[in-house]
């Protein structure tokens, strides 16, 4: 069976308007497949504007041996990345009981009673308990000595309640967090902690956010628990690259797709392989009318680098390929979240 989906948004900014459609058709059949969150057309001050991202320099960063670290709040580690280490592999610790697993209600403007800003990172059980409100994550680590590769991602998105953030959706309604985790504004992936407030650091839709351009090598720690932060592009690219295993830097035309989707939670024949443990599942995007799109079809997960004040680069799965592209749009629409382990 062939799907064919037709999605077309909106947006009036400081006057002028911004479009975005797509015309995307599963792989039974047609090989060419169209971004649902991407146009070709170059941008102008009247025109849309969503392109392929360009290739950059391939970061990587080496990894501690602790089995399990706890990040507080006097351990801030937004380093640059440095050359890659090995896999984090050894026994584990006990966790500290201080933590809280109340969640946070309607805002991340302060941290929630009885929690704390820190997070611990058990390598022996995957695990990553983030201390705000007691949520635990599976992860996983990539390690491909091959590719000079060895990095600890979350093998689940991240499910941290702030403001402008909203459960991955079903249908057109807002549905599944404990499936999907929730679909985060660039803004609020961007600003939500770190000062505690909602004016974070002026990374929104329309702003220029200084520690987010193309080719910067600042981490941001984002929406992300203590001691992890949101990838970059170059991240995202290095990580396609090392899954791939074929090709040397980022190209649209790889096989990391299949390699990061999850094993069940696709349409039709799209499920993956999971060969990383990355586990990938497509939570869809909620657009800036609050509607929610694409559930069972794609992933869309945020990056850290920006595309002028209105776009941000994000990464994406398709069920219908077996690739992971890279491309930008819109700041105001909800994506998934994956965080990364900083570096030791």
């Amino acid at each position: 069976f062939a799907k064919k989906f037709t999605v077309c948004a909106l947006a009036g900014v400081l006057g002028f308007a911004l479009s975005a459609c797509d015309d995307s058709s599963s792989a039974g059949g047609d090989e060419t497949e169209t971004s649902a969150l991407s146009c070709s057309a170059e941008m102008s001050s009247s025109s849309r504007h969503c392109e392929d991202c360009k290739d950059e320099a391939i970061s990587s960063s080496g990894k501690s041996n602790d089995p399990a670290e706890v990040t507080d709040d006097s351990s801030d580690s937004k380093g640059n990345p440095s050359s890659a280490g090995t896999s984090t592999k050894s026994s584990a610790s006990e966790e500290p009981d201080s933590s809280d697993s109340e969640g946070v209600e309607g805002s991340s403007a302060s941290v929630p009673s009885g929690s704390s800003d820190a997070s611990v990172y058990d390598a022996d059980k995957n695990t990553l308990k983030d201390l705000r409100d007691g949520q635990v994550y599976k992860t996983t680590t990539i390690d491909i000595p091959s590719k000079n590769y060895s990095e600890v991602w979350m093998a689940e998105n991240l499910n941290y309640e702030t403001e402008n953030s909203w459960c991955g959706g079903i249908g057109t309604t807002e549905g599944d967090c404990e499936t999907y985790g929730r679909l985060y504004t660039w803004a609020a992936a961007m600003d939500s902690v770190g000062e505690w407030s909602t004016s974070g650091k002026g990374c929104g839709y329309g702003k220029t956010c200084s520690v987010a351009s193309e080719g910067s090598a600042t981490l941001v720690r984002g929406v992300c628990p203590k001691g992890w932060h949101l990838p970059s592009q170059s991240e995202w690219e290095a990580l396609i690259v090392a899954v791939d295993g074929s090709i040397t830097e980022y190209t649209s035309s790889n096989t990391a797709g299949s390699k990061l989707k999850s094993v069940t939670g696709w349409y039709d024949d799209g499920n993956g392989e999971d060969t990383f443990g990355f586990s990938a599942l497509p939570a869809g995007y909620r657009d800036i009318n609050g509607d929610y799109d694409y559930e069972g079809n794609y992933a869309y997960f945020w990056s850290s680098t920006e595309y002028l004040s209105y776009y941000a680069y994000y990464m994406r799965l398709y069920y219908g390929i077996g690739y992971a592209s890279l491309y930008n749009y819109y700041k105001n629409y909800g994506l998934s979240v994956r965080c990364v382990k900083d570096s030791e």
